[in-house]
């Protein structure tokens, strides 16, 4: 194997986004959220169910409180690039976990390019998580003869932080 296709095997890759927002109830605003939502990915949203009663915040079990999609390929940098421009192209180095993956919040979705406020439709803000791997990942999450990835096939935090500088963005330390 030459040194070039070493390199590939090397460099990280967007498995995929996801993308969550919590409303915290269900009824008209979870609506409202799912139109918004499937307008900003092109994607209809799965509703997700609360797993325990809170009585403080008034969220029984398995009410319906909040919505998520998950991206992959195109639409996922797509969509990426659209929410680092809301959260002006920065990431806290903080938000890397081990693995390489990393999250970041839009308080409003307003933030991101492209999108116009709809009085009807509210504001709402939204989690981004991305999951970075390697050529190669897939081996622990086949179903037919499954097995362990060594360290060297993990997304380190140097790694990711290399990444998302290539993709334009900046990482401060906070």
């Amino acid at each position: 194997m030459d040194n070039a296709s070493v390199e590939l095997l090397k460099r990280p890759r967007i498995e995929k986004v996801v993308v969550n927002c919590a409303v915290g109830e269900g009824g008209a605003r979870l609506e409202r959220a799912q139109k918004i939502l499937e307008s900003l990915v092109n994607q209809k949203p799965e509703i997700r169910k609360a797993r325990k009663t809170i009585r403080g915040f008034g969220i029984h079990k398995g009410e319906p409180i909040a919505l998520r999609v998950t991206l992959r390929k195109e639409a996922a940098e797509e969509f990426l690039r659209k929410a680092f421009a809301a959260v002006n192209n920065k990431i806290k180095k903080s938000s890397i976990d081990s693995m390489g993956s990393f999250s970041f919040g839009i308080k409003e979705h307003l933030d991101i390019p492209g999108t116009r406020y709809n009085p009807e439709l509210g504001i709402i803000g939204m989690d981004v998580t991305v999951h970075l791997v390697k050529p190669g990942y897939r081996v622990s999450k086949r179903a037919y003869r499954r097995s362990k990835i060594g360290t060297g096939q993990r997304v380190t935090v140097d790694e990711a932080i290399e990444f998302l500088r290539q993709m334009g963005v900046e990482v401060v330390e906070e």
